[in-house]
């Protein structure tokens, strides 16, 4: 069978080569042998490649040698699917897909088979925004003793290096307004106290699908630890798009950062830290790999927080 990545991978990894090195030119090159070999060594049968599938993997939809349907998952090493493997196995599927291949290595991730043609994203967004803080809940646990996932403070300190730079290099006074006060919030959260939990670390809607052993799971995590306000804060923006559309998106926003604080038990406060900082890396990040409309919305989404 012809591995053949989906055009909405194949975007995501030009983006990089735009904002860093062009690793993914060599991962592309050899991906089809990879798909090849993960299949063959662990005598899977291959139905079709997953599209438009994700934006750092390929998914390609298999069974494994007794029948079971399953998911065999490759991404680059910038992916970081190690640290992926490793939350996965952790969690070991409390409220996320199930690892199937805990003892593999090489960015191969052999996983339950989920719907993915039906996300939490679906719903009505009021039913979505509950059934997603729910399956969110669940991941939250202590990290592993010994753990080596990136930390909130360290994944938001090189972000914050990239956001200042982009500021300095002409972003315009709006823009290096926002960034300053997206850095300002990110110091002055660092510097409260904060009970470290294992996050998803890019949790949406659209991370959460149907199961069979359970209604929803989530999928895709980049994992961190750190404070779970961090880890809600990207769902308080879902659905930008229609947000930016209403008139009452200012005070939809406002009200959602209130009601997805009080539900989670999460400070409020720090939840419009965290989304206001999140906002603004997304949006000055898009713009940089010339997602212009994308930063737009981000942008004009963080001047309400």
């Amino acid at each position: 069978m012809a591995f053949e990545p989906p055009q909405r991978l194949l975007r995501a990894l030009g983006e990089t080569r735009r904002s860093g090195p062009a690793e993914a030119d060599a991962w592309l090159e050899k991906l089809p042998d990879l798909a090849r070999q993960a299949v063959e060594l662990r005598e899977l049968t291959v139905e079709r490649v997953q599209a438009p599938g994700g934006r750092s993997s390929l998914v390609v939809l298999v069974r494994r040698p007794d029948g079971t349907p399953a998911v065999l998952k490759l991404a680059p090493e910038r992916a970081r699917p190690e640290s992926e493997r490793a939350a996965l196995a952790h969690w070991d599927g409390r409220g996320a897909v199930r690892l199937l291949n805990p003892g593999d290595t090489h960015g191969v991730l052999l996983l339950e088979r989920l719907r993915p043609d039906l996300s939490v994203r679906s719903l009505p967004e009021a039913k979505a925004l509950l059934e997603a803080a729910g399956t969110l809940r669940r991941l939250w646990v202590e990290p592993p003793a010994g753990h080596v996932f990136e930390t909130v403070a360290e994944r938001t300190g090189r972000q914050a290096e990239a956001m200042r730079a982009t500021a300095a290099a002409g972003g315009g006074a709006e823009l290096v307004a926002l960034v300053d006060a997206a850095l300002t919030a990110r110091e002055e959260l660092l510097a409260g106290p904060s009970e470290p939990r294992l996050l998803h670390g890019t949790f949406r809607q659209s991370k959460v699908l149907a199961g069979d052993r359970a209604p929803w799971l989530a999928v895709g995590p980049d994992p961190v630890v750190g404070e779970c306000a961090f880890d809600l804060a990207r769902l308080v923006r879902d659905r930008v798009e229609d947000l930016i559309a209403s008139p009452s998106g200012p005070s939809i926003t406002r009200r959602r950062v209130k009601r997805l604080a009080e539900s989670l038990d999460v400070d409020q406060e720090r939840l419009r830290g965290w989304t206001l900082f999140r906002a603004v890396e997304s949006g000055v990040r898009a713009g940089r790999v010339g997602r212009l409309r994308d930063a737009e919305l981000l942008l004009e989404f963080a001047g309400w927080l």
